[in-house]
């Protein structure tokens, strides 16, 4: 039996793979670099809303082709006889790009998947950039992605000469990437953000799973469906069992608790509307529950409430005076309210509103506190 070949380069986040695609379209731009690319990671990984993502920020139309759905003619075309010229030319597919002005991104999504007798029609297009005599432009940047064969996953080992048509990018799911840079940024629900915050460990379990037999296995993708289910779904019974069918039954076991804490003590809503002497008997007392309105805060952040969600963060370190119960005091506070000021600050900034915390009395003391102590 052949030996297993490894992606033998150097695991990244989703983030810093983001950034390096990035940095590849603004050299093909600039026509100093032309290459195609091929993202590896386990099913769920996030490589597919990555190129979504570059193709939103580059302005870029997305041809998505999930090579396990086509055949080879399907990127070559179709031969017909031309009589005047007495020879067979091909019609070129219409989901190929070609428009030299406009930029593209051409996805070839699950290429390891895809049937062998398909690799040689997109070795041109990876390598030469055209398929039989259609010749992709220059404004096309070029992504594939796949799975190995070691993830569970349908895959063909990739062969020798595919594989040098390609720089590789080994994906990996890394929490704190995927907090900062997708969860909290797109709002998933504040108690998947602030579980995962914690059990950073359970955010991606492929290779657990496929260890001890499971067919279910925690991913980035499935914690975003876990967000969504609560976001649609109130009634608990029938949340935790959609639950239990997206992470396995023992995640979903433990979320479920952190899921209950932090429904019955978070109160986002509630906390902007009273008076600061009210609102500091809001504040729930664990630490799931205080990175939960941590990220409740960062997610309502408005022109309209920038005031009070301030107030709300920036009390967040004084809570061990504030209130009388021990747990406070056994609590990182001042590590969760910098924390949570920097991803507030993040947020802010994304929304031009710069002059609310600068106008700020409870962050313009909060911010001499950590200047004092030597921390600004």
């Amino acid at each position: 039996m052949g030996r297993i070949m490894g992606v033998n380069t150097v695991k990244v986040s989703a983030g810093d793979a983001y950034e390096v695609l990035y940095a590849g379209w603004q050299a093909q731009k600039t026509g100093a670099m032309l290459a195609s690319y091929m993202l590896h990671g386990r099913p769920g990984v996030g490589k597919t809303q990555m190129v979504q993502h570059l193709s939103d920020a580059i302005g870029a139309r997305l041809f998505d082709l999930r090579l396990t759905t086509i055949e080879p003619q399907d990127l070559r075309g179709l031969p017909y006889y031309d009589h005047a010229a007495g020879k067979t030319t091909w019609y070129r597919p219409e989901d190929l790009p070609d428009d030299p002005e406009t930029p593209s991104v051409l996805f070839l999504d699950e290429l390891t998947a895809a049937s062998p007798y398909l690799q040689p029609t997109v070795y041109g297009l990876l390598q030469e950039r055209r398929v039989g005599r259609h010749r992709l432009p220059d404004s096309v940047f070029i992504v594939a992605a796949g799975n190995t064969v070691e993830d569970g996953a349908i895959a063909y080992e990739m062969n020798t000469a595919l594989s040098d048509r390609l720089l590789h990018l080994h994906v990996e799911a890394v929490a704190t990437d995927w907090l900062d840079n997708y969860a909290v940024p797109r709002g998933l629900h504040p108690a998947v953000i602030a579980f995962i915050k914690t059990r950073a460990d359970l955010l991606e379990t492929t290779e657990a799973a496929l260890d001890q037999g499971h067919m279910i296995a925690c991913t980035p993708r499935s914690w975003e469906r876990v967000s969504d289910i609560l976001n649609a779904i109130e009634e608990r019974k029938l949340r935790n069992i959609l639950v239990a069918g997206t992470v396995g039954d023992a995640v979903a076991a433990d979320f479920a608790l952190v899921a209950d804490d932090i429904a019955a003590t978070v109160q986002v809503t509630q906390m902007l509307e009273a008076d600061r002497k009210r609102r500091i008997a809001l504040y729930p007392a664990t630490m799931h529950g205080l990175n939960a309105l941590i990220y409740g805060l960062v997610g309502v952040l408005n022109a309209r409430n920038a005031p009070d969600v301030i107030d709300i963060m920036a009390d967040i370190r004084k809570l061990a005076d504030l209130r009388d119960e021990g747990e406070f005091s056994r609590m990182p506070l001042g590590e969760l309210c910098t924390y949570g000021f920097e991803t507030l600050i993040r947020k802010g900034l994304d929304q031009g509103l710069e002059q609310a915390f600068l106008g700020s009395r409870a962050y313009r003391a909060y911010a001499e506190e950590r200047k004092a102590a030597g921390l600004a």
